[in-house]
């Protein structure tokens, strides 16, 4: 009986599928994760560690342009998929102490201080996990672009907020 081999391509989607396959074992690539390389690349760290959203499970790494990353004062963090999520996961951990908020800037998906970016309420574009989308922006000038093209109004994070918590 002739061996038939799958091409490296579909053995290397099944083990990742897997989940057997470490960063840097992956066969016939010179020792590369090409997916972690590509997360880790673009500023996705922490889509590496936390590949789903804590509270409703969704891919982070497909929702990268609205993701979160909390982190607590005692050291640890969670991984989130939208500022919705973020507030679920803070309503869950009220007894914890909030050191850092981090959003994905719509744009890059690079990870921003939510408290400093610019948010954008509102507008044409389908929001994630809420009826009124909520955007974050590192720059003033990427939102008021944004809501050129798309609507919306510019908000501040406490504003966004308040607005998921009441939603």
């Amino acid at each position: 009986m002739r061996k038939q081999f799958l091409p490296c391509y579909i053995v290397a989607a099944l083990l990742l599928s897997s989940g057997t396959v470490l960063a840097g074992q992956m066969p016939g690539h010179n020792g590369h994760d090409h997916m972690t390389e590509a997360a880790v690349g673009s500023n996705h760290a922490d889509v590496v560690k936390y590949k789903a959203c804590a509270h409703c499970g969704m891919d982070r790494e497909k929702f990268a342009y609205s993701r979160m990353l909390i982190t607590y004062a005692d050291g640890s963090s969670v991984g989130v998929c939208s500022l919705h999520c973020a507030v679920t996961e803070m309503k869950d951990q009220k007894n914890k102490v909030v050191k850092m908020i981090e959003v994905a800037d719509l744009n890059t998906k690079k990870l921003v201080d939510a408290k400093k970016a610019t948010w954008v309420l509102g507008g044409e574009k389908k929001g994630v996990m809420t009826r009124v989308p909520k955007w974050a922006f590192a720059k003033k000038a990427d939102a008021v672009a944004f809501i050129a093209k798309y609507g919306g109004k510019l908000a501040t994070y406490k504003e966004a907020l308040d607005m998921a918590e009441n939603n």
